[in-house]
């Protein structure tokens, strides 16, 4: 019982302990709450006061720098005013300086007018004074202003042109001097180096013979065969007096040599008939192809001109049997070509080209019978057919000055075609002319329709004319006659007489097998 009531009273003393104990908690929570309160406020008011003290600080502070910047600002502004009115001061200066100079050149210029017009009234004086000057002396010397104007620009050209011309000529004469002495040991040098034997060829060949019984039978019965080896190559047979031998006379090689060619091998066959003349004729025309084609290879092999096209050779070949002035075109040819060479050696310049365009200057020889326009105009042509070198085509077309030489090498050329002519013994002037009246003769002849080929002989007094038989007639013949000698006495010069002989020769061959 003792101890529930001692429990008991422990609970409540617990109990009422716990009550105390919170209730005493409560309150000194509340304290200091209460504390916390009044310590808040104070800080709170110190706050405030703190604030107000920095915002009063702060805003003295602003009030300082904004007073400061305005004296700054006062400052500056009395500065610059006080630099504008320095130069509204400058500008006021230069004004008055503009103005005083304004009133300086209205001045001048007044005074200027002045001087001027007194200069005029001069010049007008001075003017007359001249004219009255020159009135005198015209009546003194008795001549016009014009004429002694031009007196005296003659008497100033004339003295001029004295001395000009004494100048042009001591400069032209030094200077041909050097040139001619530099020129003479270049050309001596290459003619010593290139001596050449020259012959002028003729319009015969001899044709040897083993005994004067062969004449007979070149002459044939009633002369036939003499006629048709004739007729066929256009050569004229002269058998005379002559032992053992048959001349061979025509203007044209190629048809002597024809024609020497095929009397040859019908003297060592043995038979000499008509048509065995035909038949050697036609051989001898093969060979003298063959022989063309050797002399225009060597003619190239000995000058070393390479790559040379076929037909051009051909046609160097065939300057063998063409003359110029009696001299062999060929050689000539083969001579201009090493003489500009050498000549090109000498002063440095392209040898290949000299030598080259010198074997082939005179490549239209070849064929100027047969085509219209001179042999330089046939050859650059058929220069240009076989495409050459434009520079060769140049010396070649200016050989005789008719272009102007593009090259020095086309000089060469020029000089070497009159040193190769001018060779003692290289042309004979009246032979070529002899030559061109044949051509003439036979071109006119040729220039027919119906004619098949023309051939001018005895010198040129008679030129034979085969005609087509199924295109003229015998009574066209007579026709054809009297219109050839009509053309040739309106064209061509000559001495004495021409015969026009025209043949018409119908013939029919017929084989027994």
């Amino acid at each position: 019982m003792n101890s529930l009531i001692i429990i008991a009273t422990f609970l409540i003393s617990l109990v009422i302990g716990i009550v105390i104990g919170m209730i005493m908690r409560k309150k000194i929570a509340e304290s200091k709450i209460e504390s916390a309160e009044k310590e808040a406020k104070r800080l709170i008011d110190l706050s405030k006061v703190e604030a107000e003290n920095l915002k009063k600080e702060e805003v003295l502070k602003a009030k300082e720098e904004i007073m400061a910047n305005r004296n700054e600002l006062d400052q500056e502004i009395k500065e610059r005013r006080s630099e504008i009115q320095k130069q509204e001061a400058r500008i006021i200066q230069k004004e008055e300086n503009l103005d005083k100079r304004s009133d300086n050149l209205e001045k001048k210029e007044k005074g200027l007018d002045k001087e001027y017009e007194s200069l005029e009234n001069q010049k007008k004086e001075l003017e007359d004074l001249y004219q009255q000057q020159m009135a005198e002396l015209q009546r003194v010397a008795s001549l016009t202003q014009e004429e002694a104007k031009n007196m005296l620009l003659s008497e100033m050209e004339k003295e001029i042109t004295t001395e000009k011309a004494k100048l042009i000529r001591d400069f032209n004469q030094k200077t041909k001097e050097e040139a001619t002495k530099n020129a003479k040991e270049i050309i001596s040098y290459a003619v010593q180096k290139c001596a050449a034997d020259h012959t002028s060829e003729t319009t015969v060949s001899i044709v040897a013979l083993p005994s004067d019984d062969v004449k007979g039978r070149i002459i044939g019965r009633e002369g036939r065969n003499i006629k048709a080896l004739e007729t066929l190559t256009g050569i004229d047979l002269i058998i005379d007096d002559t032992p053992e031998a048959v001349i061979l006379s025509g203007f044209d090689p190629l048809r002597r040599e024809v024609a020497r060619i095929a009397l040859e091998k019908l003297i060592d066959d043995g038979r000499i008939h008509p048509a065995k003349i035909e038949e050697m004729v036609e051989k001898a025309k093969e060979e003298l192809n063959n022989i063309i084609k050797d002399e225009g290879e060597r003619a190239a092999l000995e000058t070393g001109v390479n790559n040379l096209h076929p037909d051009i050779i051909k046609l160097l070949g065939k300057l063998k049997y063409r003359t110029s002035y009696g001299q062999n075109v060929l050689s000539h040819s083969i001579e201009v070509s090493n003489l500009a060479r050498i000549m090109a050696e000498e002063l440095g310049l392209d040898a290949k080209r000299a030598r080259r365009a010198g074997l082939l200057h005179d490549i239209g020889k070849a064929l100027d019978h047969d085509m219209e326009g001179t042999h330089v105009q046939i050859g650059v042509d058929i220069l240009k057919k076989y495409k050459e070198n434009p520079l060769i085509i140049n010396a070649v077309e200016a050989h005789h000055g008719d272009v102007e030489p593009q090259t020095m090498e086309a000089v060469l050329v020029q000089a070497a075609d009159a040193i190769s002519a001018s060779r003692p013994g290289a042309r004979r002037e009246t032979l070529e002319a002899y030559i061109k009246r044949l051509e003439s003769l036979e071109a006119i002849a040729d220039s027919f329709e119906g004619v098949e080929k023309s051939f001018a002989i005895q010198a040129g007094r008679e030129v034979r004319i085969i005609v087509k038989p199924e295109k003229i007639t015998d009574d066209q013949m007579v026709v054809l006659a009297r219109d050839v000698s009509k053309r040739i006495e309106d064209e061509m010069e000559y001495p004495g007489q021409i015969k026009v002989n025209v043949i018409r020769e119908k013939r029919v061959v017929d084989y027994a097998k």
